[in-house]
């Protein structure tokens, strides 16, 4: 490697020494690759200038083939001793796989049928001064180590170009998407802030930072969600954003500690209105990206079509561990039946979390049992502080979440605008924190001023965009939806 660079930089002071500039400012392309190839019938006789990256070069005595790549795609082009010059065949000894070239001349066809651009003049845009990654045992540039793929996602587009691009390519229309069907339905798209005085509208840790001015620490918000509600609060009826979420957590398949998230919000709902607004957007989305609202996950196949299954999550979980856990109101009874039947139960948990922890065995993962697509709703009342009694009930609240291919999409509620209740709640959630649940919620008193103003009936949902372009492009790994993951120090 480090031969390989000594060697392009003294080629790059050759083309100095010839008074070549090996970054010039300017290029001037007519024409992708694409669009080269495509209209190459009317074309023909055109002189057209294309730029891209070389990727194949072979030299052939008096003339030499070669193969660059734009974002288009790639095309071949023929260098010829006799219509390029001497001098300027000669140079070709000084480029190097890797560079970024602009050529200009006309298009034919070669004897083997390859439509190519017959060069008249070349010019170097940015030489290469490091070596593209070894090609595979088919002669193609390929990268496989997945530490080197996301620390070098530059060299993972350039080898593996034709599996990674079409997923950025998805995460583009799936946000596109989204944003057109709300759109469409009178939501108003915001921004609230990232970093706040207090964090909230989540079960998670934040992280946190320091504003030396204020002399102050604010937190990296783990979700928009409390910002959105003041905003329904104040009359925007229908309001949505698209943003980065920060949550101090773990790293797996299905987690990044910086993600994006989409949440919703929508007064005078609830949460079966929400229910088909989700079923509605993500078949929306589907189509959009796929054409139809049929796909395969990970071997699955799945149809977001509405009317998506719903199941409560009490009937979910009963059918799949045994455990009706309403049957076991106390917390010590509920972890004394889970150990019973082999499950894990963490001591710092209260019993909405171990409740939690069940769901995720059943419904999270490549094992899965339920597939979906599916609504799981009705959850236990201390398990979604931000959600309203469902009526009828003490210990029940008008919560979903969608699921399906073993992927967690998001979380609705019809959400809680009693200011006393919500009050109480924070309350229990400070309780649970000083019992070492370090990802209860706490107390935001400007939130509670806001329900305290008037915050109308209101349904609202959060969901994961990274697991949906998961689902969409069929990747089972979150870091492969996202152009650069957090990663562990090398």
């Amino acid at each position: 490697m480090a031969d390989e660079r000594e060697a392009r930089l003294e080629k790059l002071g050759e083309l100095r020494a010839q008074g070549i500039d090996p970054y010039p400012i300017e290029s001037a392309r007519t024409h992708t690759a694409a669009e080269a190839l495509a209209g190459y019938d009317a074309l023909q006789g055109v002189r057209i200038t294309l730029v891209g990256r070389l990727m194949q070069l072979r030299e052939m005595g008096k003339a030499a083939f070669a193969h660059i790549e734009d974002g288009s795609g790639r095309i071949q082009i023929y260098l010829k001793r006799d219509a390029i010059g001497e001098e300027a065949f000669r140079r070709i000894r000084l480029l190097d796989l890797g560079d970024i070239i602009q050529v200009t001349g006309t298009l034919f066809t070669t004897r083997t049928g390859e439509k190519t651009v017959q060069v008249e003049e070349y010019a170097m845009l940015a030489k290469s001064l490091r070596p593209l990654p070894a090609k595979g045992a088919g002669g193609d540039l390929k990268l496989f180590d997945p530490e080197v793929r996301y620390r070098r996602r530059y060299l993972d587009l350039i080898a593996n170009r034709d599996e990674v691009l079409p997923i950025f390519l998805t995460r583009a229309r799936t946000l596109a998407a989204m944003r057109e069907f709300l759109n469409a339905r009178g939501f108003i798209e915001v921004e609230t802030p990232i970093l706040q005085p207090l964090y909230g509208g989540a079960t998670a840790r934040p992280f946190v930072t320091h504003h030396n001015t204020l002399d102050r620490d604010l937190y990296m918000r783990i979700a928009p969600e409390l910002y959105l509600k003041r905003l329904i609060a104040g009359g925007i009826e229908r309001v949505y954003e698209i943003g980065r979420i920060f949550r101090n957590e773990g790293i797996d398949r299905s987690h990044n500690p910086e993600f994006t998230m989409m949440e919703c919000y929508q007064a005078y709902a609830d949460y079966r209105d929400i229910m088909r607004l989700v079923e509605e957007l993500y078949a929306h989305v589907t189509e959009r990206v796929h054409g139809t609202t049929h796909i395969t996950y990970q071997g699955v196949a799945l149809d977001m079509a509405p009317p998506w299954q719903r199941v409560t999550l009490r009937e979910a979980i009963a059918e799949h561990t045994g455990i009706d856990y309403e049957a076991y109101p106390e917390r010590e009874q509920l972890a004394e039946t889970m150990r019973a039947r082999g499950y894990q139960v963490d001591p710092k948990l209260g019993r909405g979390r171990l409740i939690d922890d069940l769901k995720d065995a059943i419904i999270k993962g490549p094992e899965a049992r339920v597939k979906g697509p599916v609504f799981l709703y009705d959850y236990p009342l201390d398990l979604s502080p931000l959600a309203k009694r469902k009526p009828g009930t003490r210990e029940t609240v008008e919560r979903f979440q969608p699921y399906a291919g073993g992927l967690e999409l998001g979380n609705a509620f019809s959400e809680l605008n009693d200011p006393l209740d919500q009050r109480a709640r924070f309350e229990d959630q400070a309780r649970q924190r000083a019992h070492g649940d370090d990802e209860a919620q706490v107390l935001d008193e400007d939130y509670i001023e806001a329900l305290e103003v008037g915050l109308p009936p209101t349904g609202g949902f959060g969901g994961g965009v990274d697991r949906l372009v998961m689902l969409l492009a069929d990747q089972d790994s979150i870091r492969e939806t996202i152009a650069f993951p957090t990663l562990r120090e090398k």
